[in-house]
């Protein structure tokens, strides 16, 4: 049971890691060409839900990538 806890916690951390570094990375980018004005609020909202979609793929990928890799001793 424990080691349950320990992946869930994992798991959060990671993808609030991810989620922020991937909100980080795309404060640089230049998206005011696409942006209405007036509309600033509106686009940080669907960035902030981009940020979350790909943050989140990235660290169920990071998170899978750690698990097959501690599952390769059941291999042998």
């Amino acid at each position: 049971m424990f080691q349950f806890g320990q992946w869930a916690f994992i798991g959060i951390i990671s993808h609030l890691l991810f989620i922020y570094i991937t909100w980080r990375a795309m404060l640089g980018m230049n998206f005011e060409a696409i942006i209405r004005k007036g509309r600033v609020t509106e686009a940080r909202i669907f960035l902030l839900f981009i940020a979350i979609a790909i943050g989140t793929g990235v660290s169920r990928f990071f998170l899978d990538i750690v698990q097959w890799s501690g599952n390769l001793v059941y291999l042998f």
